[in-house]
């Protein structure tokens, strides 16, 4: 009986440390780009999901260092435009009267941290995986806004004396040049091959301001404005696939 257990127990015991020292297989480095739209939500659009009729394309550059399978921090740099505008909408009518409008481009850096939720799931990752992700982070944008309200009909709002003396102390503000902002999101990849892969996501920025689009007194002051965007790209993995070893079971 002890001769016939001394060999199953070695078997056991590689088999153990075999599986307990698998090796998630993933690259350290993974560089990419990605092409999507911009989408402004603010106080020139009457939907809660921004104002997809004045969306603007978008371009965006990342690179990623992954500390574990599970974990990375990413660098991101974005070109895009941001545009709003009342005429667009028929409903609620004063937008048409108000008619303000504006445009932006957007110059965006960012680093944010990338979660893999079920990456330790997977003993390797690549050609025909599927892997989600979230990410969340930090950043600025630079902008250059040019506001319009050339086209207001000051008759329409002569009862409404908040809504002029609102445009008027608007209109004497500076808009922001340099707006910090939060961005959160999240997206899914999936493996062409071992070292390409496709990935669709969205990230949508906090700001710290209601003067994105230029105008804040004269429309809602209570609600800061924010964009976001949804995207399609290619990530590129450096070298062979590295590995991360799982802890040993002690």
């Amino acid at each position: 009986m002890k001769a016939t257990f001394q060999p199953l127990s070695f078997v056991l015991m590689v088999f153990v440390t075999t599986e307990t020292n698998a090796q998630l297989r993933t690259s350290k480095y993974e560089a990419g780009a990605n092409i999507g739209t911009y989408i402004y939500q603010g106080d020139l659009t009457p939907s809660r999901f921004g104002s997809f009729k004045t969306m603007r394309p978008g371009l965006g550059l990342y690179g990623t260092r992954y500390l574990n399978s599970s974990w990375g921090i990413r660098a991101n740099l974005s070109f895009a435009g941001l545009r709003g505008n009342d005429a667009k909408y028929n409903t609620p009518a004063y937008r048409q009267q108000r008619n303000f409008n504006f445009r932006t481009p957007v110059l965006e850096f960012s680093a944010v941290a990338v979660w893999k939720p079920f990456a330790d799931n997977y003993l390797k990752e690549g050609k025909g995986t599927l892997s989600p992700y979230l990410f969340a982070g930090a950043g600025f944008s630079l902008l250059r806004v040019r506001r319009d309200a050339s086209n207001f009909n000051a008759d329409y709002f002569a009862e409404e004396p908040d809504v002029i003396a609102g445009l008027a102390t608007d209109l004497a503000r500076r808009t922001p040049r340099l707006l910090p902002v939060i961005p959160v999101g999240g997206g899914i990849q999936y493996g062409l091959t071992d070292q390409w892969f496709l990935h669709l996501e969205t990230t949508y920025r906090y700001s710290f301001s209601d003067y994105i689009d230029g105008f804040s007194r004269a429309a809602n002051p209570q609600r800061k404005d924010k964009y976001y965007n949804i995207s399609i790209g290619a990530t590129f993995k450096f070298g062979k696939s590295n590995s991360w070893k799982c802890p040993p079971v002690r």
